[in-house]
């Protein structure tokens, strides 16, 4: 075989062999993934009593899986603040994600009120001109004063959510005296109109947090965090209230029962 061909079969060889890697690299990520979901669902739901996850060996022969895949797994999961080594004892549960469901209206305090005490920091309040699209969802005349809420949310003191609120001027005003710090807008608008909130239109979706809700929410600059857009009307039908509400992806997980109708 002359020398160049030699050259060109022994470079075929190479290629095949990086080819090779990549794929098994690829698919040992694959995997990985695919553990990492498994593992953070039981984790979740309290599924390692102690707060303690098997040894990676028990991991591998539970799931069938390499130890390179088992490890690589728990990386992700570290990542994402979930679990931590700890020397001498193993990898152990250090974070909690709190359920809120999408299936009810609800208030945050009422969503939550069995994991711990909601307080919120009223952050900015009072009236402000409606945008036009804000206007246009709470049908009130464009340009017209809505009352303006920010509000930061935490959960047992750790911070959960950053909350804008857009509320109609004649609910709104009767809002200015009320106890924001420990109440449920939900609550204080049926107090206030005598009337039940009847239901919700939402949207959900990941967002990059900013430079003023990174701080704000202690979280990365950068990092993902969970948009809920929600217009809230009483069960007459008129819109209430309009909230985007960016949620600490790290801390809640979202939820709901779905029916198939066709």
């Amino acid at each position: 075989m002359p020398p160049s061909d030699r050259i060109r079969d022994h470079a075929g060889q190479g290629a095949t062999t990086v080819a090779a890697h990549r794929t098994r690299r690829r698919l040992r990520a694959d995997q990985a993934r695919q553990l990492a979901d498994l593992l953070r669902q039981q984790l979740l739901a309290d599924g390692f009593l102690d707060g303690t996850l098997p040894h990676e060996t028990s991991l591998a022969a539970d799931y069938r899986a390499t130890r390179n895949t088992v490890r690589q797994a728990l990386d992700l999961l570290r990542a994402e603040g979930l679990v931590e080594r700890q020397p001498g004892v193993g990898t152990v549960v250090v974070g909690r994600k709190y359920p809120h469901g999408l299936d009810r209206l609800m208030g945050l305090a009422e969503t939550l009120h069995e994991h711990g005490r909601v307080t919120n920091e009223v952050r900015t309040m009072g009236p402000a001109p409606a945008p036009a699209p804000v206007a246009e969802r709470l049908r009130v005349p464009a340009g017209a004063d809505v009352l303006y809420i920010e509000r930061l949310r935490r959960l047992n003191g750790i911070p959960l959510s950053l909350d804008l609120t857009y509320i109609p001027l004649d609910i709104g005003t009767a809002l200015l005296g009320a106890d924001l710090e420990n109440t449920d807008v939900f609550r204080l608008i049926e107090a206030i109109t005598g009337r039940r909130l009847g239901h919700a239109e939402i949207t959900l979706e990941a967002v990059n947090a900013d430079a003023h809700s990174a701080a704000v929410l202690e979280a990365p600059r950068g990092a993902a965090v969970l948009m809920l857009d929600r217009l809230t009307h009483l069960a007459d039908g008129r819109p209430v209230d309009l909230e985007f509400i960016r949620f600490r992806g790290d801390r809640i997980t979202m939820s709901g029962l779905l029916h198939r109708s066709l």
